[in-house]
């Protein structure tokens, strides 16, 4: 048993959002077998209730306060520093301090990052030995923001883009090992920083398939003549919103005309204002945060994810396959997943294939709930959480 920091960009704590779903589970996963000290941000004051539930994973902690739109003000200093604006946007100086506290009088010789931000914190401290867990290649996310804007977002972005891979690339060199979420990222990355080639590997996300079983008593959040189309995400992250604003637009009208009684459920927390605007038809409706998402997983008639901006495997898909419900994933999403098409789950480029995929499944429920099963069966053999995490391990044995 070692002591271990863990640096998370956010509380990783309830396990409620895709990168919260994974920093959660390593969390857990290191406090099996190690002494863990969490560093870590709040961005959610309603998160702040469940600081109680960290102290059962890890001996110590330090939690900073972290104001959005303070700190998107803050992360303007990148500018003038030639810096992304992802460093400044995540500096605080208070966690800093603890973590230099922590590293020198904790003798603490291992640390696992969380998210390219959270590496800044350990940028001058050469002897310690770091292991990365960059999820996505953050980096190539702003890039391709950039080519769905215009100047001058189009130019920030792609200054992001461009100064955040000279800092992941410099500190994938200086870790002992850096983590993807695919193969996909990971061959990416190694064509970007060609020089990190024998530093990267591929630690993929798991699921729940006991708490997100088709098995569990759910009641029914939708009325009982609707035909209910779900999308789950948080709602104030951009590619959700493009995606939900794009079915709701392009695909939800011309499916209606055949099955009017369709419903489309936006579930997640945090919408944005052009989220809730789509909930002022009749076909859309937008729940904002759920105490439970599974319910509306539950009883969908058809999970969708039509993301056309999407890095690394869609916790949405896996839970939405766990629960044994039949999912229309985009090419970016579906690449992402080792499933097969059309056998685990569909899969749709354009909005004419996301409607002849949904209206397929509405007009064949055989072949909806085969589907469904099918997806469970590949979840549950191939995605199970220590499984995947293990991974790490082989780099903290001699820490044991």
């Amino acid at each position: 048993m070692a002591n271990l920091l863990y640096l998370v960009h956010r509380l990783p704590y309830p396990p409620n959002k895709g990168d919260k779903v994974r920093s959660y589970h390593l969390l857990k996963h290191l406090a099996k077998k190690h002494r863990v000290y969490l560093g870590s941000f709040i961005d959610d004051p309603d998160d702040e209730r469940y600081l109680a539930e960290l102290p059962q994973y890890c001996v110590d902690m330090h939690i900073a306060r972290l104001k959005p739109i303070v700190a998107k003000i803050s992360s303007i200093r990148g500018l003038l520093s030639n810096q992304p604006l992802t460093l400044p946007y995540y500096k605080n100086q208070e966690l800093q301090n603890w973590v230099n506290h922590i590293v020198e009088n904790e003798k603490i010789e291992t640390a696992i990052i969380f998210s390219s931000a959270m590496a800044a914190y350990i940028q001058n401290m050469p002897k310690l030995r770091a292991l990365i867990d960059y999820v996505d290649v953050d980096s190539a996310k702003w890039t391709q923001y950039a080519d769905k804007h215009h100047w001058p977002l189009s130019w920030l972005y792609r200054r992001e883009g461009s100064k955040l891979l000279d800092f992941e690339r410099k500190m994938a060199l200086h870790s002992e090992k850096s983590f993807f979420v695919t193969d996909n990222e990971v061959d990416l990355f190694r064509r970007l920083a060609p020089e990190c080639t024998g530093k990267i590997s591929a630690m993929s996300n798991g699921v729940d398939a006991d708490f997100f079983s088709p098995d569990h008593d759910l009641v029914s959040p939708y009325g009982r003549d609707e035909i209910p189309i779900v999308f789950t995400g948080a709602m104030d992250y951009w590619p959700n919103v493009d995606a939900v604003t794009w079915f709701d637009s392009e695909m939800l009208p011309k499916l209606m005309t055949k099955w009017p009684k369709i419903r489309f459920y936006i579930v997640g927390r945090n919408p944005s204002a052009a989220v809730q605007a789509l909930a002022k038809t009749d076909r859309t409706v937008v729940t904002g945060t759920v105490p439970d998402v599974r319910p509306y997983l539950r009883h969908a008639k058809v999970v969708v994810a039509p993301l056309r901006l999407a890095r690394g495997i869609q916790n949405k898909i896996l839970e939405a396959m766990a629960i044994g419900r039949p999912v229309v994933a985009s090419q970016e999403c579906a690449t992402a997943v080792d499933a097969i098409a059309d056998r685990d789950f569909l899969v749709a480029s354009t909005a004419e294939e996301y409607i002849d995929s949904v209206d397929k499944l509405l007009c064949s429920p055989d072949y909806a709930v085969e589907v469904g099963r099918a997806a469970r069966r590949q979840v549950v053999a191939k995605y199970s959480w220590d499984a995947h995490l293990s991974n790490i391990d082989t780099y903290l044995e001699y820490c044991a």
